[in-house]
């Protein structure tokens, strides 16, 4: 063997063993070998030798020996960089800990991940705490006295100053019986239509409860309990009807109490003689009085499927409808509901066992109840404005407190009403309707007859007083709040406001965001006063009707303005009460603008007709008074609107619950707002409403009427106060359905009835006595506004109209021009030319002057669009008037 040939390295302890050995150094140093010597050749350039099996079987050996490495500096491999490098907090095994989180020998998001062992850990730790609280909970609570949280107790109402009003809701209508005396129908109508499990449940539903947190988290609807059980306890023993979730965790709790120690037959017992059936009723043997008038043992199943049906909400389900709560709830409406939830019942009871398909046969008709009996404490006025008040508060209350809720009494509701000005207002209309009214001499003009009346404090928008009807007992509507009578011509203010906020339209001139630029309008714009006009589109094309014909708008009585030029300004218009100025100008501006100030003023959207017609602008739609009210009295605060409201704060256990916040919002400048009270203080002063002037005091205001002479209103202000009247008469059969508007042509023993007459009357005589002793304040002085335009296609007359000049001061002579009907002759140094701005022409109103903003035709259908022929004039329409939206105040989803 050549001596060059070398023999292979003989093992120095190597292999497996120098792995165990390697192993077994402390951190961070390895004991040296023969394999870690360096072999001094040629080649150890290229780095050390070492003998086979040396790396590789340490780091088996590491492994095998279980890695403890702490991450230090220099990340997971530690210090020395190296991934098998132990970490300066790696000890050995260590003792073990009680949580291994985060986990020891994982790196990267597995260190981070608890194992199953960790998971199964804690949720079983979880679920013992909570089976440890539940059952603390349950054997700590208790379950209340029935008798202490079902009493009835009174709702105190109090006038603005104070004094109470009325103390009303505790005269509930209860009378306990015995479960034997309750009829197996009606046990068996509440078990199909409420909870079909009650006779095997514990009580309580799970998922029920589940839903209702979720909503209530969510701030949906809240729910209630789901079980007879838990609606048992709801009612008869839980004084705290508020929606929270402490409320309804101890709802659950005394529900499995209450349904693992009394017996279903106590339960079911408990449940219908303590639930709310609707018109002060609680109980079953309450609610068979009250619906049918006989006991409780003597109701057969039909009945008992409608009285179950009430239990899903009253509000919603009696026949009678509730529209003081909700305008939605009208009869009509609620004794659909009702039927349709009776015919539910009575199948589901066939399904269920409880009623043979023979017996559910014989009851094909719906058992129709008896109508409501009023209290008579709420007789007179009382009764609405108890209404009112409560419907308020129950639309505005953010505590989810219902009429159910407030009908069981304990509240301290103090409204905005003045108990004198209520009183004045009553007495005056009486005064009027006494003198005027006489349904034995003319019965068949003088019956139906019914007035409607607000006052609203212009500066925070609360309701002073109302006229509801003569006897909330025997009239259950109230008419200060909605009735559907069309508001006419009161609405054109509403018009100039638009002009003078938004501008007349130019087709011709540059157009912005793809608009036609506008140009802000001016109380001196000249129209056309001439009647049967062609009404055009702002860029001058004609408007027709839906055969094609032009729509020609007439004025009241078919009178036309300052022939032959029929050139006037909007400022007479106004004074005057011309219709085809204002229909004009609001295709000029736009209806849709038109729209968006009534909604700015409060008028609900719901009151609105449709504002796709011209007519739009002279009154077709039917806000309340109580709206209409609030309406002008934006104009009496320069343009800052407040929502009218009828109740300051309410009351409960000492505590205050609820009170009214005040939100103002600008609806328009105040530059247009003064503007438009100075062209209504004309209309006072000289036009169509003298009749309204008050001694020593600046008034606002406009007269309007409708077609077919079917409503006339008045509506004006001062700077304190805003109040609306409305006359109309309504033939409102319940027993037929039937309501329809009817004329008053010769009503009161006139000819025509117009807002000049007695509604002016009515707003005289109450305003005089509310602002007794008031200081009289006088409007603002309105700063310029706007550009003199031309409108209609009018265009600048290069000579002079017969009619007085417009002069910018009154004249010193009468005008030469006569009247156009016979007005007192104004003073000499009122006197002035038509056209004067201060003064505004010919013409002034006097009492039973002709109020000239009637429609003439037009009003009535316009709702619809529909639009009548070459008279232009709308068909009168042959749908019920008032069956559309309603503007009451206080509303459901609108409120």
């Amino acid at each position: 063997m050549s001596e060059h040939r070398r023999k292979p390295p003989e093992s120095q302890g190597g292999g497996r063993a120098a792995a165990r050995r390697a192993a077994q150094q402390p951190s961070g140093r390895r004991a040296p070998s023969a394999r870690d010597s360096v072999t001094e050749s040629p080649s150890g350039a290229y780095g050390e030798q070492r003998q086979a099996g040396g790396r590789a079987e340490a780091r088996r050996a590491a492994q095998r020996s279980g890695r403890r490495r702490v991450d230090g500096p220099g990340g997971p491999a530690g210090p020395g960089g190296r991934r098998g490098g132990p970490g300066p907090g790696d000890r050995g095994p260590g003792k073990k800990r009680f949580i291994d989180y985060p986990r020891r020998g994982k790196h990267g998001w597995r260190r981070w991940t608890p194992s199953w062992k960790l998971v199964s850990g804690l949720c079983l730790g979880f679920l013992g705490t909570l089976v440890i609280a539940i059952g603390i909970a349950y054997w700590t609570v208790s379950v209340p006295n029935v008798a202490q949280a079902a009493q009835a107790e009174n709702n105190v109402y109090y006038w603005a100053d104070g004094s109470q009003m009325v103390a009303t809701g505790g005269e509930v209508n209860r009378q306990i019986i015995a479960y034997e005396k309750i009829p197996a129908a009606m046990r068996y109508a509440v078990i199909s239509a409420e909870n079909k499990t009650f006779e095997t449940d514990s009580g309580v539903d799970p998922q029920g409860i589940a839903r209702a947190l979720v909503n209530m988290a969510k701030g949906g609807h809240t729910q209630g309990g789901s079980t007879i059980t838990q609606q048992y306890v709801k009612n008869a023993r839980l004084d705290d009807q508020s929606q929270t979730l402490t409320r309804k965790f101890k709802e659950l709790f005394i529900s499995i109490k209450v349904g693992a120690t009394k017996k279903k037959s106590e339960i079911m017992a408990g449940y219908l003689n303590t639930a709310y059936y609707g018109r002060g009723a609680y109980g079953l043997q309450a609610a068979a009085r009250t619906y049918y008038s006989k006991d409780a043992k003597d109701l057969d199943p039909s009945q008992c499927a409608f009285l179950a049906s009430l239990l899903k909400g009253a509000t919603y389900f009696d026949p009678a409808g509730a529209t003081e709560i909700d305008p939605a709830a009208t009869p009509q409406q609620n004794t659909k509901n009702a039927m349709n939830r009776w015919t539910w019942i009575l199948d589901e009871e066939v399904k269920d066992g409880h009623l043979t398909a023979a017996e559910r046969a014989k009851y094909k008709t719906f058992p129709m109840p008896d109508k409501p009996k009023k209290n008579a404490q709420l007789s007179g006025q009382i009764g609405y404005l108890v209404s009112l008040s409560k419907a308020y508060f129950v639309n505005n209350n953010t505590q989810g407190i219902t009429a159910s809720d407030l009908d069981k009494g304990g509240y301290e509701i103090h409204t905005t009403f003045d108990k004198k000005k209520v009183q004045a207002l009553e007495g005056v209309v009486k005064k009027v309707r006494k003198e005027n009214i006489d349904t034995k001499k003319r019965p068949t003009l003088d019956t139906f007859v019914q007035f409607g009346a607000a006052s609203v404090d212009n500066k925070t928008g609360a309701i002073k007083a109302i006229y509801g009807g003569e006897d909330a007992t025997k009239h259950f509507t109230n008419n200060a709040d909605q009735t559907g009578a069309q508001v006419g011509s009161t609405f054109k203010p509403l018009v100039l406001a638009a002009a003078m906020e938004y501008g007349k339209r130019d087709p011709k001139g540059p157009k912005e965001q793809g608009e036609s630029q506008r140009t802000p309008v001016s109380p001196k714009s000249i129209y056309s006063g001439m009647n049967k006009l062609k009404i055009k589109n702002y860029d001058g094309s004609v408007w027709t009707n839906e055969n094609g014909d032009p729509w020609k708008q007439t004025n009241d009585g078919n009178q036309s303005y300052n022939p032959p030029s029929y050139a006037i300004d909007l400022r007479y218009a106004m004074q005057e009460s011309a219709n085809t100025p204002y229909v004009q100008l609001g295709m000029d501006v736009g209806t849709d603008k038109v729209k968006d100030v009534a909604l700015a003023v409060g008028l609900r959207k719901d009151s609105l007709a449709s504002s796709t017609v011209p007519s739009f602008s002279i009154g077709t739609s039917s806000p309340s008074a109580i709206r209409m009210a609030g309406a002008y009295a934006t104009f009496a605060t320069s343009g800052m609107h407040h929502d009218a409201y009828s109740v300051e704060k309410v009351m409960r256990r000492g505590g205050v619950i609820y009170k009214h916040e005040d939100k103002a919002s600008r609806a328009f400048s105040a530059a247009v707002a003064d503007n438009v009270t100075d062209v209504l203080k004309n209309v006072v002063e000289k036009g169509t409403g003298t009749n309204a002037k008050l001694s020593g005091r600046d008034v606002a205001g406009k007269t309007g009427t409708t077609d077919e002479n079917r409503s006339a209103w008045f509506v004006g202000y001062t700077s304190q106060l805003s109040t609306a009247v409305s006359m109309y008469r309504l033939d409102d059969n319940e027993s037929s359905k039937k309501r329809e508007f009817l004329p008053m042509f010769g009503t009161g023993g006139q000819k025509k009835i117009h807002g000049a007459s007695f509604p002016s009357t009515i707003w005289h005589d109450y305003m005089e006595q509310a602002l007794n002793g008031v200081p009289a304040v006088d409007f603002p002085t309105p700063e310029p506004i706007g550009e003199k335009v031309f409108g209609g296609g009018m265009s600048p007359s290069p000579t002079p109209s017969p009619s007085p000049s417009d002069s910018p001061s009154p004249s010193a002579s009468p005008s030469p021009t006569p009247s156009l009907t016979p007005r007192p002759t104004p003073k000499p140094s009122k006197s002035c030319g038509k056209w004067d701005w201060n003064c505004g022409g010919p013409g002034g109103g006097g009492p039973g002057g002709t109020d000239a903003g009637t429609d003439a035709g037009t009003d009535q259908g316009a709702t619809s669009g529909d639009i009548s022929g070459p008279s232009g004039s709308p068909s009168p329409s042959k749908s019920k008037p008032g069956s559309g939206p309603q503007g009451s105040i206080f509303g459901g989803p609108n409120g």
